[in-house]
């Protein structure tokens, strides 16, 4: 897990002013990956139970326009946070529970698929979840049933 100084060098890289709230979401988003935003809010009270909803809001929007956190929202899921950046990693979501795991590029580089007609786009990004059912759901349960 990064430092309170290294989040604060990400912080001043990205022209960011270094603040409690900023560094508690970055550590927040870090040790939660994949959370979502209640989860991070929770996560930030517990050590600095002054800071607003709102304000966590608007570090989280702060954060994700510096490229210092990813927002992922996998359809029908509320969006979630991740400290991976820049990687052009893929999600895996389980459809039963809810997971969401991190997958390495599909293959090579970004934007690791290539449409068969970009349609005039440079691409540099490509952005896929794959769906399924992770080890716990997927194992039979003592009873014979599956969720």
């Amino acid at each position: 897990m990064p430092s309170h100084s290294e989040y604060a060098e990400r912080l001043r890289n990205a022209d960011l002013r270094v603040t409690r709230p900023r560094v508690a979401v970055l550590d927040a988003v870090s040790a939660l990956p994949h959370a979502d935003t209640d989860t991070i809010v929770g996560a930030v009270r517990a050590g600095l139970p002054e800071v607003s909803r709102q304000a966590i809001y608007d570090v989280l929007r702060a954060l994700t326009s510096a490229g210092l956190v990813r927002r992922i929202q996998p359809s029908g899921h509320v969006a979630r946070y991740e400290s991976r950046v820049g990687d052009n990693h893929h999600h895996v979501v389980c459809r039963s529970c809810g997971i969401i795991a991190d997958v390495d590029c599909a293959v090579g580089e970004a934007p690791c698929l290539t449409p068969s007609d970009p349609q005039g786009f440079v691409l540099d990004e490509a952005e896929v979840i794959y769906w399924g059912l992770c080890v716990d759901c997927s194992s039979p349960r003592t009873s014979g049933s599956r969720p």
